[in-house]
């Protein structure tokens, strides 16, 4: 079993959180990452999208894994500059307007200059607008109130903001007493940390992993592609590590590592999910099983792009996903003592 430090992988985890990476513009995070790997003398190439392949050699290569967890998050970018000075925005991934309504953000000039703002209704005041309550949370209503001293689209532009500047959202950090964690991008934040912990772990493991696996940090999976490229050819086992959703009808809870059996691309393998199941079972890990309608991976985007793998996807109960999301400890650690125990397994074939 991996033995997580919870203090400093809060700390780790913190720090990842902390670093803006929308879909789109994620550099500033791969170097990130790729410095902490490096230090720990862990193998690594980019792949020509600007994702990060970490290798851990194991007893055979013959037949190989991968896993993989996302860096990208939900953002957006600068639409259009309006009149009145302030931004119409355009969203990258899939999130309502509602969810980013009131929250602070950064904007990031192709220079590298940063400002801050907040994202509103157009009609916020209720002094003001009688209808407030009533107006829908559009492209057309929600804008970017920045924080300079901006009256028209001419003093936005001398700032450089421009169109196509990328938009992030604060994240929010809170770490609870009880063991909570709140924050935005915990989807998919929590499972890059998970991933950075047990490739630690392999490296200074005095047996070796039985296959040579890899580890994607992809940075596209919010749009659908992060992990669809880039696979060995000696793969055989992709296993993608995201968030369960939890809401009505959903099995997952934020205490349990979720089991992904189907979501919109349909089942995942079987013969994998039965042994992730055994895995839980025979470790003593707690597990939920559960399908997400409205859901893709990097695995089910793997398999859509035509290569040859056994699928599966699992991951920590993410609470009030693609908003202000909440997991507990007890599911990072369900989580990353499933994939340690998962490495360490044979092959169903």
């Amino acid at each position: 079993m991996l033995k997580l430090k919870q203090t400093e992988f809060l700390q780790s985890l913190e720090s990842l959180l902390n670093i803006s990476s929308p879909s789109g513009n994620t550099v500033n995070i791969i170097n990130y990452i790729e410095d902490q790997l490096t230090a720990e003398g862990i193998e690594t190439r980019r792949n020509n999208k600007g994702g990060l392949i970490a290798t851990i050699p194991g007893k055979t290569a013959e037949k190989q894994r991968m896993l993989t967890a996302h860096v990208d998050t939900l953002g957006a970018m600068v639409k259009e500059i309006k009149a009145n000075g302030r931004l119409r925005l355009d969203l990258i991934g899939g999130f309502t307007y509602n969810s980013i309504e009131g929250e602070n953000c950064l904007i990031e000039t192709s220079n590298g200059d940063v400002y801050t703002g907040t994202i509103l209704l157009h009609q916020a005041s209720v002094h003001v607008y009688k209808e407030a309550s009533k107006a829908e949370r559009n492209q057309a209503n929600m804008e970017v109130r920045i924080d300079e001293r901006v009256a028209s689209a001419e003093d936005v532009k001398k700032l450089g903001i421009a169109v196509g500047d990328f938009v992030s959202f604060y994240p929010r950090v809170e770490l609870t007493k009880s063991g909570f964690i709140k924050s935005r991008h915990l989807d998919d934040k929590a499972s890059v940390a998970i991933l950075l912990e047990v490739m630690k772990a392999l490296k200074t493991s005095s047996e070796q992993i039985p296959y040579t696996t890899h580890f994607l940090i992809s940075n596209n999976e919010e749009i659908g592609y992060g992990g669809n490229s880039n696979i060995p050819k000696e793969t055989v086992e992709y296993l993608a590590v995201d968030m369960g959703a939890m809401g009505d009808g959903q099995s997952t809870d934020e205490y349990t590592v979720s089991i992904c059996v189907k979501d919109a691309s349909g089942p995942y393998h079987l013969g994998l999910r039965k042994k992730l199941v055994k895995l839980a079972a025979d470790n003593n890990i707690p597990y939920q099983l559960d399908i997400y309608p409205y859901y893709g991976s990097d695995a089910s985007a793997a398999i859509r792009s035509g290569h040859d793998i056994i699928h599966g996807l699992i991951g920590p109960g993410i609470d009030s996903s693609h908003a202000y999301e909440r997991t507990h400890f007890t599911s990072i650690e369900a989580t990353a003592n499933l994939i340690y125990a998962y490495v360490w397994s044979d092959m169903l074939t």
